[in-house]
């Protein structure tokens, strides 16, 4: 086992070295940046939510002298107009594959044949939905606290209260269920979709805290206390972007097939290398969907670890997913 001591951290902070605003069609425009050595290993990082947008650590999870680390904020999440919450953005152009299609314009935009693809939460399921789309292109898969959302995930975490993570959270599940109509909780997604979309803009932001809340409480095996921070006006259309796009996802259940990522996976991604990196005490995505995923495809490396939730920010984690881009530099 790893001591403390030998735990690998993130590299040190970097500024990106090319950013833009890329227009990908349907009024979209997508904010994309280059960080590392431009004539690395490329990279592309999927960021969670989905929704969340990227922040600086992400960029700090590949060694920048060997890689082209590319980032990008996903349909009106982060730095991307029109953004869901400031602009209260139309969602219909907004879909699994959609994103799939805007990761291959980014790609052939930026002139590069095949790359490294991470992603964790929502991110891991883009990116197993990019691979599996287009196999060709993808050097490596880094994928991080697996979600595939079949039914019986959204339910563990949004629905099923002391039969799912709220047994482990029922003070916070309380909080979650707060904004939501007691006769209206038996379809706790719906009714987030009713009032997240509403004409009540004060009922609007109201809920977006509560959804988000739910998350950042539940994402690290012992408390954030970045999760208990009173909001701001801005944190909370923040909130409000990412509660839509998350919601709007769960509603049409990604545009996937009951089961469809794990199901293709073994053979869409046949020879593609892969990490698999779970916190075994994840209560957002519990390690059973990455236990699945593994038992299907075989050949990718499953990575428990035994004192992390769900946060790439927990010190096993960051040491794993380190050592994965490492390990796949060349």
């Amino acid at each position: 086992m790893t001591s403390a001591n030998d735990l690998r951290t993130l590299y040190p902070s970097l500024e990106p070295y090319a950013t833009e605003m890329l227009d990908v069609g349907d009024g979209q425009c997508l904010y994309v940046e280059q960080c590392g050595n431009p004539h690395g290993r490329p990279a592309v990082f999927l960021h969670g939510g989905p929704g969340g947008g990227c922040v600086p650590d992400h960029r700090r999870l590949f060694d920048p002298e060997r890689y082209r680390i590319v980032l990008f904020d996903q349909r009106g999440a982060g730095r991307s107009t029109p953004q869901a919450g400031r602009d209260f953005a139309d969602l219909s152009a907004n879909t699994t594959w959609h994103l799939v299609a805007d990761i291959e314009r980014i790609r052939e935009h930026l002139g590069i044949e095949a790359w490294q693809v991470f992603g964790g939460s929502w991110g891991s399921t883009l990116a197993l939905a990019y691979a599996q789309a287009h196999p060709g292109r993808v050097t490596e898969l880094v994928l991080r606290g697996i979600f595939t959302l079949r039914a019986s995930e959204l339910d563990w975490f949004y629905q099923d209260g002391p039969r799912g993570a709220g047994a482990a959270y029922p003070d916070y599940w309380e909080d979650y269920v707060a904004p939501i109509a007691p006769q209206q909780r038996g379809r706790m997604i719906e009714a987030y979709w009713a009032v997240l979309n509403g004409p009540d803009e004060e009922a609007r932001l109201r809920a977006a805290r509560a959804w988000c809340q739910w998350e950042s409480r539940t994402t690290h095996l012992l408390l954030d206390p970045a999760a208990e921070e009173e909001p701001t006006p801005e944190s909370l259309l923040d909130d409000l972007s990412f509660a839509r796009i998350e919601n709007h996802y769960f509603m049409n259940h990604g545009w996937l097939r009951e089961g469809q990522l794990i199901a293709d996976a073994d053979e869409r991604l046949s020879g593609i290398p892969a990490v698999i990196v779970q916190g075994r005490y994840d209560m957002c995505c519990p390690a059973t969907t990455a236990w699945d995923l593994h038992r299907a495809w075989p050949a990718a490396r499953l990575q428990l670890i035994a004192d992390a939730g769900h946060s790439v920010s927990e010190p096993g984690i960051t040491d794993a997913l380190v050592r994965a881009t490492d390990g796949f530099a060349g």
